[in-house]
């Protein structure tokens, strides 16, 4: 018993999946009790019943066309990913590696962290309008004000070590960003991506409010406020949470994929439980199968946006409407990196 309140002691992961649910099962009988009875110790309007909000999800989807408005919601947030990150690379090096951009324009860089963004949307409406654009943009320079600096920071935590290094092998400067900077700096800043994406299903309820035309922040005040439903509005943030637990564990099964040697020491002195190989193997075939498969679904459903050989109805222009973009860029990205592997292989083995 003693490993339990021992000073930043671990947990392993059947421990951490059994105390977690534990956590879960407490909060839910707490959240129940305070609202329980005829004189709840909160009242119903504040704090709605458990088994209220639960049945809410069905009104939300018969009744508010829930699944469109979650799409919705992320093809703002990704995009808003998306844009943030094309910027805020090019911009964070350029600032963090020459000392010309560093001495003009970190100072401010840094300063913008403390704008208010909710004080500055009528710049944004005035300068996209109150449709995607806005959104989208809205929700990427939410991101960038907090990226930039922190990759700056990782450029200058990269040890001096590797840069004497290559520069004792006579490497150029283009060799030494390639080489030692980039693979460094995004090692890190995968965790901080991670962290920081965070921001931009805060900044929903401002982005989507604008205009009012569509996504869940839009709904939860067309819902929740404005008619008074606080069990929806629950119901809807409830819906937040799970997707940002969804969203951190695809980050850290990609961070994983993308930067292995960051995990090989903690799993090395890690007491983990280890599948058989056998069964590793079956999950490695029906993830390979599955991903297949969802691609083939995509490519037929673009091939229908095209062709309309399915029938009238356009899934992604439904769905996600002008959002459309960014699911084609995720799954050209994801295509790319399947088929790559296959052409590089195919290349060695024709030399």
């Amino acid at each position: 018993m003693s490993w339990m309140f021992k000073l930043r002691g671990t947990v392993s992961p059947m421990q951490s999946i059994v105390f977690g649910f534990i956590g879960f099962i407490l909060l839910l009988l707490l959240w129940a009790g305070v609202t329980a009875g005829e004189l709840p110790l909160i009242e119903a309007g504040i704090l709605p019943k458990p088994g209220r909000v639960f049945s809410a999800f069905g009104e939300l989807c018969s009744e508010n066309n829930l699944i469109k408005e979650l799409c919705l919601s992320l093809g703002f947030n990704f995009g808003g990913y998306i844009k943030a990150l094309l910027f805020s690379l090019p911009i964070g090096f350029l600032i963090g590696l020459f000392p010309v951009f560093k001495a003009t324009f970190q100072s401010q860089i840094n300063a913008y962290r403390f704008i208010p963004l909710t004080a500055v949307t009528s710049i944004f409406i005035a300068s996209f309008g109150i449709g995607t654009p806005l959104k989208i943009n809205f929700l990427a320079f939410g991101i960038m004000i907090y990226l930039i600096p922190i990759i700056i920071q990782r450029i200058n935590e990269v040890k001096d070590v590797y840069l004497k290094t290559v520069y004792t092998i006579g490497a150029t400067n283009w060799q030494t960003i390639k080489t030692v900077y980039i693979p460094s700096v995004l090692s890190k800043l995968s965790d901080d991506i991670r962290v920081l994406t965070a921001i931009s299903w805060t900044y929903i309820i401002v982005a989507e409010g604008i205009g009012d035309q569509g996504g869940l922040g839009s709904l939860i005040y067309r819902v929740g406020q404005r008619m008074g439903r606080p069990d929806k509005t629950f119901a809807i943030l409830a819906l937040f949470i799970l997707i940002g637990i969804i969203q951190d564990r695809l980050f850290l099964h990609l961070d994983k994929k993308f930067f292995p040697f960051k995990y090989q020491t903690k799993e090395r002195h890690a007491k983990t439980f280890e599948l058989p190989d056998s069964l590793k193997l079956a999950i490695d075939f029906i993830s390979m199968i599955v991903g297949w498969v969802l691609v083939a679904i995509y490519v037929l459903l673009v091939a229908n946006e095209l062709f309309g050989f399915l029938g009238e109805f356009r899934f992604f222009d439904y769905f996600f409407q002008d959002t459309s973009w960014v699911v084609h860029v995720i799954f050209l990205s994801i295509l790319s990196y399947k088929i790559y592997p296959l052409f590089s292989r195919s290349k060695t083995n024709t030399k």
